[in-house]
């Protein structure tokens, strides 16, 4: 894998335009963005809708998370000091910090697998 010399990004060899000079060891987007190629000469790159596609999948997979994050800064910040909700939310926020990186690891195939239907288009 080699890296993109002008926005320092690591890709496998099929997402840098092929060339001497100037391009030699550009990205596409790079590329695409500089003016070293056209959108046609490019065919790696994703539209419109792939793009957000693929955005909303890498959102919902990492998005539990900044959820347990968020959720123990307003457990500290809120709930430690109330009796009853706090030992609630502490057993909610315990229970989710658990199970999180379980569900993590057991939803990566099916992660890899709508990521790769998603890059095959």
């Amino acid at each position: 894998m080699a890296t993109c010399r002008l926005c320092r990004s690591v890709y496998p060899k099929e997402h840098f335009i092929s060339g001497n000079g100037p391009r030699h060891l550009v990205c596409a987007r790079c590329g695409l963005d500089h003016g070293y190629v056209t959108a046609d000469e490019v065919p790696q790159m994703y539209d419109d809708e792939t793009v957000q596609a693929r955005m909303s999948l890498i959102g919902r997979r990492y998005s539990p998370v900044l959820w347990v994050i968020l959720g123990w800064t307003f457990w500290f910040m809120f709930f430690s000091g109330l009796p009853l909700w706090g030992r609630a939310s502490l057993v909610i926020m315990i229970l989710s910090t658990l199970s999180i990186p379980v569900l993590f690891f057991l939803g990566s195939a099916k992660y890899q697998a709508e990521l790769r239907r998603l890059s095959a288009k």
